[in-house]
């Protein structure tokens, strides 16, 4: 019994793994159930025994890539200085691995309408994220370690709204963009102490 629930286990990462690359491939809505299936090697049948909706096979994705940060410790640490270094090597690893990137954009984009079935996780998702930043700003401006006149509220919206930016921006073209750099010296020049 427990050789059959380590090879379904496995069945639903490779089905997960490749709904990825096909994401980043055509984006969630000209993709389908059918073609990841025929990429995983198995019926239709057999994927909607893991993911009976496309809506749920993208939701395993999406916690997939959030369970992955977490895991990394990306995320880990209280509001701070230190909560700003773990963004910075968070963008250093998307660097490294730009398929994580890609995919996140795309959906991104997709979910900006009302009825996609990842717009409430992206909603979260970019609360959360806010959240965790004004939170990291407000920490500094307590300990004396933010700039004068910096509003914490808008400088938390600001860098999650600079990292996404630097995201889409470094896909298009990451030859020419610095994306750890940029997201440095926006960092850099809103402290009094270095963020190294």
């Amino acid at each position: 019994m427990a050789e059959g629930y380590l090879k379904g286990r496995i069945r639903r990462e490779d089905i997960i793994t490749t709904a990825v690359g096909v994401y980043a491939e055509a984006g969630y809505h000209a993709s389908s159930l059918r073609e990841i299936a025929r990429r995983v090697g198995i019926t239709h049948a057999g994927l909607l025994y893991y993911f009976p909706t496309k809506e749920a096979l993208l939701g395993a994705v999406l916690e997939r890539r959030d369970a992955e940060d977490t895991e990394r410790g990306h995320l880990a640490v209280p509001p701070g200085l230190p909560a700003l270094r773990r963004l910075i090597a968070l963008a250093g690893y998307h660097v490294r691995h730009p398929g994580i990137v890609d995919v996140y954009s795309r959906l991104a984009a997709e979910a900006v309408s009302d009825d996609h079935p990842a717009h409430d996780y992206f909603e979260r998702h970019y609360a959360t994220a806010r959240r965790y930043a004004v939170d990291s700003f407000k920490v500094l401006a307590e300990r004396g370690e933010l700039r004068a006149g910096v509003d914490p509220e808008y400088a938390g919206l600001n860098l999650v709204a600079l990292m996404d930016g630097l995201q889409v921006r470094w896909l298009s073209n990451g030859s020419a963009l610095d994306l750890v750099g940029a997201l440095r010296f926006y960092l850099q020049d809103l402290l009094t102490v270095p963020l190294d």
